[in-house]
């Protein structure tokens, strides 16, 4: 018989099983589980913990981490007529032994793996499936003890222990130390063996994105021990081919080969289609012709390099998608919920369909996360998203010695394989900022000659790629420059980091760099005013109140957001206009690091604003924040990462019109360049005409670029409806007219068109939607009118025809009115 799968997702309960820290805070009765799921979302549901999302409800259930906890569940008789009987974790949260009616089916440690143990003959009608979770801090403490401390870069022992290390807190993160059984679980019957692993090879043959397409499925099987002396047939099948595949009797391994003619190629958003070929490998009794395991996936097409040559600027780090060079306009994604068992495939698409939306064509999913669910995977895939796969480790030393490493290499090749499927996947990265950390961190000196990871980065790692993945390439780690004979975060070589720009100096500094990939840099800012209200409540609107403090987790968060501020805007009168200008400051400090590299394609090869997502609600770094509202940063991100952008840049001191074409057509028009004042008076313009190839960059040189009168003066580009805007001196030294504005609204529905024309040039003006309704969204973000000019931007998500002007004007902010509301 085929292969028959039984889920085992209800009638589980949840109870304390012991742990100092939960003394007096629960009793051990039974409450109702959900599995997938996690101790703290069923603690949730029954009412028996706060939401640790809100105010500072965090430190009120510090506790369940430290406790240890029992799941349990009676099961049914397993099918009858089968050789075999597994039971199969697919994940679990994660230190925790397995029972069958009190008999210990073995131990796990490791949250990232999956788990499969026999059960034949041992599950009855009522048998009692338990498992027991011991705190993940009771072994990352044992194991710290044991091996002696490594370097960190927070205060928790998440290196000890293979569980996502953004569950001990991070700088964006609460800290939720999970348990549970997080991912399906199942019992799974079958006879005479089954498909116990496929990994498909996906190629183009001729490495050009060209020719005929190859599927080469590598199979390894498991046998009964009957079914160990019989042939065994494979089929493969996809694109409308098949290929079969005789399995001698014995035989724990084989190889089916198909061979797609011509197929159509995959390709990132903006440069093709995304065309998925449904692909199925059948195992099946030579003799009886009887189907015994099935396993289905979608494939794509295409071929990938990474172009690490070497010139006379340094290191490319360059990506080729059926042999074109790309330019990344990339995002880094964390955890989307700090509690991922709640994530959903919805949630995912919605998520990966906001930053489709803005013109993203890479996530690099980060390595302190998880290896997220094939619902990612496949929504990348259909979206046109390359995915960078950091491997999970991330700002810490990682011991080498049993039994860590032996956990490291079996995580690594079981979600190779399990990954490997997917076109979307373009990278796979050995750490976060680890070798860096290594050389300029201090901790060489600290570690003294103990285990920190580097055998993985550079040995281990590698290796498992190469054996089971060769169809993609391997990076050792984010920033690394490729050799320990150069720093290992050198902007000249591979993908760098730039953190001091946030932590220390202007958003100006991102000038100073051409780095050959920037992989990670962003500036904060705090979330949607209403996220704030429903979390924090609207007596801790402030930004030194307790509970926005506790939900800013950088170090001197707040400190560095008001720095920031300080070098373009006079000090904010009071909280709205402090929201707003932080959330004013972080566009425009990405929108200065985008540009800039962009406009140095193909020498830059690529950005990942760090961050697209949150996990919660929180000042951050997120364009999107953890109640999925966008930020002002989204809606920036949609110009800076469109196929077609028109900024001024400096070349050799001077100013110079970069009219960047990352578009597959030729741009050819002309550029009207001119300077005014403030109050809409024309003192000098000139037409720059251009024609710029697909995906290329021109520089035009300008006449009218100097300032006479620079406090109120402007330089305004446009060309096709795009503009950049430069004032001659920062926002708090220029002459600002009062932000003088006409509004009609037009309601109809749900939809609210607010239409608003400028009687004086207006900087940055921002429609607030929240604050008119919870769920309102506006379709676009900063908006920078001259004198005259109208702009309408639609709001839905609202019931319009409750709107009135005054409403609408309080919603509106504006530089103008931030820089009046300022100053004596």
């Amino acid at each position: 018989m085929a292969k028959q799968s039984t889920s085992l997702h209800s009638g589980w309960t949840l109870r304390l099983a012991g742990g100092e820290a939960a003394a007096g805070r629960l009793t051990n009765e039974a409450v109702p589980a959900r599995v997938p799921g996690c101790v703290h979302a069923d603690l949730l549901a029954a009412g028996l913990i706060p939401d640790p999302y809100e105010g500072l409800n965090e430190l009120e259930v510090a506790w369940v981490g430290r406790a240890d906890w029992r799941y349990e569940t009676a099961l049914a008789a397993a099918p009858a007529g089968f050789e075999r009987t597994d039971l199969v974790f697919d994940g679990l949260d994660t230190v925790a032994r397995v029972l069958l009616d009190g008999e210990e089916l073995g131990r796990t440690r490791n949250m990232h793996r999956s788990y499969r143990f026999d059960v034949t003959g041992r599950v009855r009608e009522g048998s009692v499936l338990s498992v027991l979770f011991t705190s993940a801090y009771t072994e990352a403490e044992a194991q710290q003890e044991r091996l002696g401390a490594r370097p960190n870069a927070y205060a928790e022992p998440f290196n000890f222990v293979r569980k996502m290390a953004a569950s001990f807190g991070w700088d964006w993160g609460p800290t939720l130390v999970t348990a549970g059984i997080w991912r399906p679980v199942r019992l799974e019957s079958w006879s005479t063996a089954r498909l116990a692993q496929v990994r498909p090879l996906v190629t183009v043959t001729g490495g050009t994105g060209s020719g005929d397409g190859r599927i080469e499925a590598h199979v390894e099987l498991e046998r009964t021990e009957t079914g160990a002396g019989r042939e065994l047939t494979l089929t493969i099948e996809a694109g409308g081919q098949t290929a079969t595949q005789t399995v001698p009797a014995g035989a724990g391994s084989a190889v089916a080969a198909l061979e797609i003619p011509a197929p159509d190629l995959w390709w990132p958003r903006g440069h093709g289609g995304q065309p998925l070929y449904e692909c199925a490998v059948v195992l099946s009794d030579a003799t009886t012709g009887q189907v015994l395991d099935t396993w289905r996936r979608r494939v794509g097409f295409r071929t990938i390099e990474l172009d690490r040559n070497q010139d006379e600027h340094g290191t490319a780090f360059t990506f080729r998608v059926n042999g074109r060079p790309i330019f990344a306009r990339g995002v880094n994604w964390i955890p989307d919920d700090a509690l991922p068992a709640r994530l959903t495939p919805e949630r995912y698409r919605h998520r990966l369909t906001q930053a489709a939306e803005a013109g993203v064509d890479l996530v690099r999913v980060w390595g302190g996360g998880i290896y997220e669910d094939h619902a990612f995977y496949d929504a990348c895939d259909e979206l046109g998203l390359m995915v960078w796969q950091d491997f999970l480790f991330a700002c810490a030393a990682y011991p080498e010695e049993q039994p860590l490493r032996g956990e490291v290499e079996a995580e690594a090749r079981e979600n190779v394989v399990r990954l490997a499927p997917h076109p979307s996947l373009v990278l796979w990265n050995g750490n976060n900022e680890n070798l860096w950390g290594f050389r300029d961190w201090g901790w060489e000196r600290e570690l003294a000659g103990a285990s920190w990871g580097e055998g993985y980065y550079l040995g281990l790692l590698p290796r498992v790629v190469a054996d089971l993945d060769p169809t993609r390439p391997y990076q050792a780690g984010s920033p690394w420059s490729g050799s320990w004979d150069r720093h290992p975060n050198d902007p000249a070589h591979g993908p760098s980091h730039f953190w001091e720009v946030w932590n220390r100096r202007d958003y100006s500094g991102y000038l100073d760099d051409v780095p050959r990939f920037a992989a990670e840099f962003g500036w904060q800012a705090p979330p949607a005013h209403a996220t704030l209200r429903e979390w924090l409540g609207d007596d801790q609107l402030d930004a030194a109140s307790p509970a926005m403090l506790h939900h800013q987790k950088a170090e001197d968060g707040n400190g560095k957001l008001n720095r920031g501020l300080a070098h373009h805007f006079t000090a904010p009168a009071g909280f709205d206009h402090w929201h707003y200008l932080t959330q004013v400051n972080q566009a425009r400090a990405i929108a200065t690091g985008v540009a800039h590299w962009r406009s140095h394609w193909p020498l830059c090869a690529g950005t990942v604003v760090w961050q697209l997502n949150d996990c919660w609600p929180v000042t951050s770094w997120a364009a999107v924040d953890g109640q999925a509202r966008p930020k002002p940063l989204y809606y920036e991100l949609r110009r800076l990462y469109a196929d077609r952008l028109l900024t001024f840049q400096h070349r050799d001191d001077a100013r110079v019109l970069a009219v960047d074409n990352q578009s597959p057509e030729p741009w050819r028009g002309s550029a009207l360049v001119r300077r005014l004042r403030a109050d809409g008076t024309a003192l000098a313009e000139e037409r720059v005409p251009f024609d710029v190839p697909a995906r290329t960059v021109a520089l035009l040189p300008l006449t009218v670029a100097e300032f006479k009168d620079a406090s109120e003066e402007l330089l305004v580009a446009e060309a096709d409806g795009l503009r950049d805007v430069v004032l001659g001196r920062p926002d708090k030294d220029f002459a600002y007219p009062a932000p003088d504005l006409d509004l009609r609204l037009d309601p109809s529905g749900d939809t609210l068109g607010v239409v608003i024309t400028a009687r004086a040039f207006v900087r940055d003006l921002l429609l607030q939607a929240d604050r008119l309704a919870p769920g309102a969204v506006a379709d676009r973000g900063l908006v920078t009118l001259l004198p005259g000019e109208t702009v309408t931007i639609t709001v839905t998500g609202l019931d319009a025809r409750g709107s009135d002007e005054a409403e609408v004007r309080s919603a509106l902010f504006s530089v103008n009115a931030a820089e009046e509301a300022a100053r004596p």
